[in-house]
Order: C-alpha cells, then sequence, then structure tokens
C-alpha cells in the first residue's frame, strides 16, 4: 500500500505572524476516508468547523508535521532579493523538509510559484527522500490529502495568531488590506519605533507605515 502526503501552507500574505507548512501522511486507501469527512480546502470552511476537522484528521493520518517560518526567517530571504523567488524558495524548503520527515512514496503539494512545475522541481532538489513529488494549483481544492494539510497548516496558524492576540491586543486578520492591522501597526511604530518580531517588516504595508512616522 502506497503511502501518500499532501502539503500546503497558511499565512503567505499577512504582515503578522508567522507563515505555516503542514504535511499529512496517509495509506493511499484512507484518502477516499477523507473525502467523505468533508475535508476540504481550508478557506472554505470556518473555524469551528476547521478545528473539528482537525481532530478527526489526526486520527486518520499515521503522521502530521509541521515547519513553522516566523517573520524574522522571511525578513531574511525577502530582503536579500526579489521578494516572491526568495518566498517561493523558502516555502519549497520548508515542503521538502516535510515531505522528508514523513517520507511518502508521492507527495502532492499546492503550488506556490506561478509555474507549478518550477515550484516542483525545486522541492525534489532539496529532497532527500526518494519520493514522487506532484506539484500542483489548486491541489488543495483537488485532494482531499491536501485540503487536510490546509486544514492543518490553518489551525496551527489560527492557534499561533490568538496567542499573539492574547498578549498584545485585537490587530485585525493580520492582513495588509485590513484598517485594523495597518493602525496596529502605526501606532506600535508610533510608540515604540520599530516592530516587534511577530511583524513582517520587509512587507511593503510594514515599510510604508514605518517611514509615515519617520
Amino acid at each position: 500500500m502506497r503511502l501518500v502526503c499532501g502539503v500546503d501552507e497558511a499565512g503567505r500574505g499577512p504582515v503578522i505572524g508567522p507563515l505555516v507548512v503542514a504535511g499529512v501522511l496517509v495509506t493511499e486507501d484512507r484518502l477516499p476516508v477523507l473525502k467523505s469527512m468533508g475535508v476540504r480546502d481550508s478557506k472554505l470552511l470556518t473555524p469551528r468547523r476547521r478545528e473539528e476537522l482537525s481532530k478527526v484528521i489526526r486520527r486518520v493520518a499515521l503522521k502530521v508535521c509541521y515547519v513553522d517560518l516566523n517573520p524574522v526567517q522571511i525578513d531574511e530571504v525577502v530582503l536579500r532579493g526579489v521578494r516572491l523567488q526568495r518566498l517561493n524558495l523558502l516555502e519549497a524548503r520548508a515542503m521538502a523538509e516535510v515531505i522528508d520527515r514523513l517520507t511518502p512514496d508521492v507527495a502532492f503539494v499546492d503550488a506556490s510559484d506561478v509555474l507549478a512545475d518550477r515550484f516542483g522541481r525545486q522541492i525534489r532538489e532539496l529532497l532527500s527522500a526518494d519520493s514522487e513529488v506532484v506539484s500542483e494549483h489548486n491541489a488543495d481544492e483537488n485532494y482531499p490529502v491536501v485540503s487536510a494539510a490546509s486544514i492543518m497548516a490553518k489551525v496551527r496558524r489560527d492557534a499561533s495568531i490568538a496567542r499573539l492576540r492574547e498578549r498584545y491586543g485585537d490587530f485585525g486578520c493580520g492582513y495588509p488590506h485590513d484598517p485594523k492591522t495597518r493602525l496596529f501597526l502605526l501606532e506600535w511604530a508610533r510608540s515604540h519605533g520599530s516592530y516587534p518580531n511577530f511583524v513582517r517588516k520587509s512587507w511593503k504595508t510594514a515599510r510604508v507605515l514605518m517611514s509615515e512616522v519617520g
């Protein structure tokens, strides 16, 4: 029986918090079980439903693992060059690490690069495990095992964001388009003169708001 894993991320775009890569490993015969449970792309589910499904996924999966990329790590690579290219490579490395930990026969990944095949090649070049890699856009919609990884990544990131809110107050959703997030960043910059380590300082929103402060 082949071992199959799905790999996906949560938190690529926010200016606040980590980017979480998750992998879910199952035997091939368990794939229909995931589908029958209602596992689908995490963006289509409510937070409560994601929490419920995450518990079921843990029971069905042979193993679940994560790589958390904090804002400091993200800033370090983004500031070296073209943001998307650097971020894609960082994600490819994280996904390769997840696949190496799970050692599946085949890994399905949701491609971050506009060129899905190129993203798959990057991951394969970084792998130690002898795993087949299938890299596709919308894999989180098309493969239940990737949907499961999407759910696990989102639940883990949401928990991290909840801990930050408990400590620092309500900063909105953490995405650049949220006025509450922008106000939080602006007020923090005015009060402290620099951002805390849970903010991605390399993001344009953070840089522009800091420049407004002075």
